[in-house]
């Protein structure tokens, strides 16, 4: 039968030779990770005397919570070295924070737990909850231990010396961007180094994760890059969150970045920043699906279809314009919904509504919730005084503005553990508590 124990009772149990003798007390476990199978113990770290020395893992003839037995008297003596690439379980992981990647947290781990599998042990599970001698500081009753399985995390956060190694296996990438910016606005300076890291292999989820940071957050994070590498970011991001982003920087680093843009993403930026940030001209997105009325419906559905360069949720609806030669007038709106369930055949005139609801790019945010929520509306058009589409105003950036900052900042409602695709080694779910 697998035999199981627990790292924080291990910890400083006396360290028992072949011939019964006391060598030392345990000081920490090694282990050695091996991407996604669990991480095995590979040897011991004893404390003899002042003197910390190693333990190999083919010495140990048994773990346990009461004492540490060794199968021979012998001791190497010398001085224990760390060497490429080890984990030390005390030093390195109890009491250090770990990501819980279904619930995109960072959490600590208080206790570790290693199974026994035939003739090896293995890091098995980790425990997230605070202990009770902990938790009776601060009163309540006390929790009980919450095992889960060691790959239901992203662990060593932080941990550069083995960083080169947890690389290629980061689950990071896989976790949505607005839940990546909650973990960097939670991080620490050593750990937002990893997590952004890791993400800038993917720069389109970078540029996403950086449009979900709160500004403060943003402009820290940015600022810690160059001119250059912020240009990049700023690329790829919404011109509207890019403009912003812009604003919200030093005085004396907004030129040469803006330099550094391609010219049409500069250009973008450059005019919404001639409007105030918290009006619609500033808010709006300035790519629309804009088509003339004699065009068919099913032509707006292909166009709305091959649109991969607009943002998502200004993608709700295909706005008539005049003719070339009267600019970009608005002249009618027509949602998605309406153009599936229409005649593939009909014009757009003929189904569009030809006085849609409108903004100018003054107009207050506050102003626009009211026109959004009085006309049940999830993007509002936002034109100039002769009528001409300038962009569009989404739901979502109207949102950002008017919910309060506390309320943004409150602690989040309980959700749903989400489900990763791939099992942990045992094929096992990876939000299934341990049976300890």
């Amino acid at each position: 039968m697998d035999r199981i124990v627990h790292l924080a009772q291990l910890l400083r149990r006396p360290v028992i030779g072949g011939d019964g003798d006391v060598v030392g007390r345990l000081a920490d476990v090694i282990v050695r990770l091996r991407g996604r199978d669990y991480p095995l113990v590979t040897g011991l770290v004893a404390r003899v005397g002042r003197r910390e020395v190693f333990l190999p893992a083919e010495q140990v003839a048994d773990l346990d919570a009461e004492k540490i037995t060794l199968a021979s008297p012998r001791v190497d003596l010398r001085h224990f070295e760390r060497r490429e690439g080890e984990v030390l379980l005390r030093a390195d992981v109890l009491g250090h924070r770990v990501i819980d990647v279904a619930d995109a947290e960072l959490v600590r781990a208080y206790d570790i737990e290693l199974e026994q599998r035939l003739d090896q042990w293995v890091l098995t599970c980790l425990d997230t909850r605070r202990p009770a001698r902990l938790r009776s500081l601060f009163g309540g009753r006390a929790p009980q231990p919450h095992w889960r399985d060691w790959t239901s995390f992203e662990p060593l956060i932080g941990h550069a010396r083995s960083a080169r190694i947890r690389r290629s296996f980061a689950r990071l990438r896989r976790l949505r961007p607005a839940d990546l910016a909650d973990l960097l606005e939670d991080a620490s300076r050593t750990e937002s180094h990893e997590i952004l890291q890791t993400v800038h292999a993917d720069p389109e989820l970078e540029a996403d994760v950086f449009e979900e940071l709160e500004p403060d957050s943003q402009t820290r994070l940015l600022g810690e890059r160059s001119d250059a590498e912020i240009a990049q970011v700023l690329a790829r991001m919404r011109a509207d969150d890019a403009a912003d982003a812009v604003n919200e920087l030093p005085q004396h680093r907004r030129q040469p970045i803006l330099d550094a843009l391609p010219a049409g993403q500069r250009t973008k930026v450059l005019t919404l920043m001639g409007f105030n940030p918290s009006s619609a001209g500033g808010l709006m997105a300035l790519d629309v699906l804009a088509m003339t009325g004699d065009s068919t419906v099913a032509q707006a559905l292909r166009s709305a279809g091959a649109a991969h360069t607009l943002q998502p949720q200004a993608l709700t609806s295909v706005y008539l314009v005049g003719e070339a030669g009267e600019g970009a007038r608005l002249l009618g709106v027509v949602t998605l919904v309406e153009l599936l369930q229409a005649d593939p055949a009909a014009r757009l005139d003929e189904v569009a509504d030809r006085d849609p609801v409108r903004a100018g790019p003054d107009t207050d945010v506050e102003d626009v919730a009211l026109l959004m929520t009085d006309y049940n509306l999830l993007t509002v058009p936002v034109v100039d005084d002769e009528d001409r589409i300038l962009g569009v105003i989404t739901v979502d950036d109207v949102l950002e503005e008017v919910i309060p900052e506390d309320w943004r900042r409150r602690e989040p409602a309980a959700h749903a553990t989400r489900h990763l695709e791939e099992p942990g080694p045992t094929g096992a779910p990876h939000d299934i508590p341990s049976g300890s």
